[in-house]
């Protein structure tokens, strides 16, 4: 001791044999782990490339829903140097996502989310601090409670859908996108768009259509094994991907940007109408700029998630009833026998129509539109049912078990029936692991929930969707194609949407509905 203070030259050596050790004993008890439990079943991995070459890069989840039949509802897999886990039942996931959701909250952090601009995404946020303030300040705003204020907005926005649909059929697939786009933006920025094109609205389709296109976990598997290619000049060939990266980073600072600033301005004006930001701006206690920017990247996610995903629903409810006409058919029929004519449904009908909510849940599960949800990520090595799953893996609940043929059987017919139970009533099957598991389930389920219910029971309502014909006669059948990515749809497809009522005018609609 010299000067009140301690030597540690000499406790050196000895502090980096005790460091030495300790991480000698981490190492060595992980490979006791492995070799005393074992992987999980899985495809035979070739050396390096892994499973790459035998996986759909377009469709993963049918490749695994093929594996679950070989190797069960636990699969484990390699892509290039990134170790995955696909769950391919409903209680393996709950079992994992959320009893030890404790293990099993945290994100991969891929190469793709800054190079598309994605760090802000709250679903992509590594489980810390920030995605807790992210999550608290979203739940405040969207949850069961606070979602019922914003029913008057969802019903007014799907009364000029209908209109939209009446005055302009073959756009339907423009008017589903500008419905869920305008629902969200009002709720959150009290933004009121156009009925059609919006500006906004646009710049937000094409910033979702790419973010889902290209940010896969398979995708971003390549980019992390070979982190070269992140440096590869526009102009190589295969750069394709950074063409889209550059075009997605502008999209996705101005759908953050701009209506968060459209928000700001009004609430300075005095003119800002109830929205989530402006309610959750009044509660700041002092300007502080990471709270603030929490509140305005929470939002986008909101806005962006929200927007797509119950576009993506309703595409797929029209599909199933141009279809499935008989299931149109007795759907309306409840409906006729409920509500009184000359009103539309509202949400005060939804308890009275099981039907509806049947077909709903078998919308919800036919094709589920997020086939392997946002992949989570293992804090730590963990022990399941025998198998060893190291820390850093990646789990994807695959939404294939929506097709699990034991539940449900004859999975890809579209049958509402099997949501009855024996005595003729709803059973408790909501379907509602579309949604996701654990902490990371979608906290905007019960916006989207309604907004998609809300216009599924006023298309039935107000119109028959049949097949389109040739100028000859004969109908024209339809094979649908599919967008992929982490969100899929069926694309525009030819079909007829026409009024119920023979001869209704826009003006007879607009009596209907404001009447």
């Amino acid at each position: 001791m010299s000067g009140g203070s301690i030597q540690l030259d000499g406790l050196a050596p000895a502090l980096c044999l005790c460091l030495f050790i300790a991480i000698a004993y981490i190492l060595i008890n992980r490979q006791v782990v492995r070799k005393t439990y074992i992987l999980p079943p899985g495809p035979r991995p070739l050396p390096v490339l892994g499973n790459i070459l035998g996986i759909k890069l377009a469709e993963p989840w049918v490749t695994y829903k093929e594996w679950a039949q070989v190797h069960g509802n636990i699969i484990y897999s390699r892509l290039l140097n990134q170790e995955i886990i696909i769950l391919d039942s409903e209680k393996m996931a709950k079992n994992l996502l959320e009893q030890r959701s404790y293990n099993y909250s945290d994100r991969p952090q891929f190469a793709t989310i800054d190079l598309f601009g994605m760090a802000f995404f709250s679903a992509t946020l590594a489980y810390g601090s920030t995605w807790r303030l992210h999550r608290r300040l979203l739940h405040q705003a969207l949850r069961t409670e606070a979602a019922l204020k914003y029913r008057p907005v969802q019903l007014r926005r799907v009364h000029q859908f209908l209109l939209n649909l009446l005055e302009a059929p073959k756009d339907y697939a423009d008017h589903v996108n500008t419905l869920s786009a305008s629902i969200i933006m009002e709720v959150i920025y009290g933004y009121n768009p156009a009925p059609r094109h919006d500006p906004l609205v646009m710049v937000v389709e094409r910033a979702s259509t790419t973010l889902t296109r290209e940010n896969t976990p398979e995708r971003a598997a390549v980019l992390s094994a070979l982190p070269f290619l992140l440096h590869i000049p526009l102009w190589f060939p295969g750069a394709a991907f950074k063409r889209s990266a550059l075009e997605c980073q502008k999209l996705t600072v101005e759908m953050i940007e701009a209506p968060f600033e459209y928000t700001k301005q009004n609430i300075s004006a005095g003119t800002a109408m109830p929205c989530m930001v402006s309610d959750l701006l009044s509660r700041m206690k002092d300007e502080d700029p990471s709270y603030e920017l929490a509140i305005k990247n929470s939002s986008a996610t909101a806005f962006s998630a929200a927007a797509e995903t119950s576009s993506s629903v309703l595409m797929v409810f029209m599909l199933a009833m141009l279809q499935n006409p008989d299931v149109q058919r007795k759907a309306q029929l409840e409906i006729d026998a409920v509500v009184v004519q000359g009103r539309l449904p509202d949400f005060s009908d939804r308890t009275s129509l099981p039907y509806v909510e049947a077909v709903f849940r078998e919308t919800l599960r036919w094709h589920p539109v997020v086939p392997l949800g946002v992949p989570h990520a293992a804090t730590n090595d963990d022990i399941f049912e025998g198998h060893f799953i190291p820390k850093g893996c990646l789990l994807k609940a695959n939404r294939a078990m929506a097709h699990n043929d034991d539940k449900y059987p004859e999975p890809y017919k579209f049958k509402p029936e099997r949501f009855f139970a024996l005595d003729g009533k709803l059973n408790d099957d909501t379907v509602g692991f579309v949604f996701g598991f654990g902490r990371r389930i979608c906290v905007g389920r019960h916006i989207a929930d309604a907004t998609v219910w809300a216009a599924m029971v006023s298309i039935l309502t107000v119109f028959n969707i049949a097949k389109a014909k040739y100028d000859f006669g004969n109908d024209i059948e339809v094979t649908p194609k599919w967008t992929n990515g982490v969100t899929i749809h069926p694309l525009p497809f030819p079909c007829s949407i026409a009024p119920r009522v023979p001869g209704m005018s826009t003006v007879g609609l607009t009596e209907m509905l404001y009447s």
